[in-house]
């Protein structure tokens, strides 16, 4: 799906605007026509590098709220509400993110996940009762994806959710967007235009998927749901995963497979239990240092050396 809010009255945003290098696409060797769209994908995703600093302004801001054990929004319209809500969702799988502290706004709903919903993207007032549904508050971090940057839905939550007192981040790809002006932090990802003229799930998308990860995975490693680069909150709800739960306290502690194995158990399956039971600690004992410590393994072990 596609967006059509202009950047500013009358004028669209560069997302949609046309590429005149691009209009005789469909007369193109397939081969060549396939390197337009590598290349394309590629200065989407160098685009990323000019958010750095805002996104590391974004963590700094958001780190504390989240320690205080606020909730992660993620807001958005078709494509850019789909990455956002993907990224939203892998969160509780790969790190153990509660589901009771994470949000996800897609105009729509639920329906629109498999198919577009007329006009939803511009219901300014579903925005709204949304944000205040769920009583988004001061320790909250709202993040609003839009491609053009005026997607009306993706705004008004944004606008609703600051008012509240909660952090607002805004991606797009557009400058000068009404969701940069309306969220706190607002991190432009200039893509310009498609290949496709307007196909904002090329570029565009591309640009986000990119850079919600990498937000998102920061935000997880400063919080201390890794440990020594392996994901030691995953949750294990498969038996892959039980495997890859068995090579990393194996790996992370230097014990034998059985004793891995039963220390998953006494564990009941929590990783970074298992590892500090594999260290000499009770479950109860690990459970107590990791609560008082926040979860972070690295500063339990730091304070058991010394």
């Amino acid at each position: 799906m596609t967006s059509t809010v202009s950047s500013s009255a009358g004028v669209p945003a560069k997302t949609e605007m046309s590429d005149s290098r691009y209009e005789a696409l469909d007369l193109w060797p397939t081969g060549t026509l396939l390197e337009a769209l590598l290349e394309s994908q590629l200065g989407a995703v160098s685009a990323v590098k000019a958010a750095l600093p805002g996104m590391e302004d974004a963590i700094t801001a958001a780190l504390p709220r989240l320690q205080r054990g606020g909730r992660l929004f993620y807001v958005g319209a078709g494509t850019s509400g789909r990455i956002g809500l993907q990224d939203g969702v892998e969160l509780i799988p790969t790190y153990g993110w509660p589901e009771d502290r994470l949000v996800l706004l897609l105009a729509g709903g639920d329906a629109a996940l498999f198919q577009p919903v007329e006009g939803a993207e511009d219901e300014e007032d579903t925005a709204r009762a949304a944000i205040a549904t769920h009583k988004a508050g001061p320790d909250d971090v709202v993040i609003g994806v839009a491609a053009s940057g005026g997607t009306p839905y993706t705004c008004e939550a944004l606008t609703a959710a600051r008012a509240a007192g909660s952090l607002t981040i805004g991606f797009s790809c557009s400058p000068d967007a009404r969701l940069l002006r309306d969220a706190e932090i607002g991190i432009l990802i200039e893509t310009g235009p498609e290949v496709v003229a307007g196909s904002t799930r090329m570029k565009a998308g591309t640009a986000q998927k990119v850079a919600l990860n990498m937000l998102s995975t920061a935000l997880m490693v400063r919080l201390g749901h890794t440990w020594r680069g392996q994901m030691v909150d995953m949750r294990i709800v498969n038996a892959k995963l039980v495997r890859r739960a068995h090579r990393m306290v194996q790996q992370l502690t230097g014990c034998t497979e059985a004793e891995a194995h039963a220390a998953l158990e006494k564990a009941e399956g929590s990783i970074k239990l298992a590892i500090l039971v594999c260290f000499g600690f009770t479950p109860e004992e690990g459970r107590t240092v990791l609560a008082e410590n926040g979860g972070n393994l690295r500063t339990v072990l730091a304070q058991a050396q010394h």
